[in-house]
């Protein structure tokens, strides 16, 4: 198991912790992500999502459960970003209605939002991402890996 740890005081800190959050993933393309309501989860996709280029606007999906997001790579190829919610999911059995296993076990980025009901599932390679609220400005990002 891996771990670091980086401290975000400011919504520019959070680009450097994305690219302190690739380098750490090293390759790894599944990010899970734990912390309070109004963490900053989302806003943490968001930053990563642009740090990757994705052209669209990076919203919650607390409503729709999964967003999709269109990302050309440098060699021209479009792939999709997966970014999932499931807070309101209330089963493994509700995940895999979603279709959880795509998500889990493609080759595209995939962050996921509040992942203990599908612990269990979880790849051996994810990179998982705790946020937790220190002050109104300011968050520890804790990531590792198993």
């Amino acid at each position: 198991m891996r771990q670091a740890e980086f401290i975000v005081h400011s919504l520019a800190d959070v680009q450097e912790a994305v690219v302190f959050a690739l380098r750490f993933a090293a390759g790894r393309t599944k990010f899970a992500l734990s912390g309070d309501l109004g963490a900053g989860k989302t806003t943490f996709v968001k930053a990563f999502c642009q740090h990757l280029g994705v052209g669209d606007p990076v919203t919650s999906p607390s409503f729709s459960l999964v967003n999709c997001y269109s990302l050309q790579l440098p060699s021209g190829e479009i792939t999709t970003v997966y970014h999932l919610d499931l807070y309101r999911l209330n089963s493994v059995e509700e995940a895999q209605d979603i279709g959880i296993d795509t998500y889990l076990y493609g080759e595209e980025y995939t962050f996921i939002e509040w992942p203990a009901l599908i612990a269990d599932y979880l790849p051996d390679d994810m990179i998982f991402i705790e946020i937790l609220l220190l002050s109104d400005a300011t968050r520890k990002i804790t990531l590792s890996t198993r």
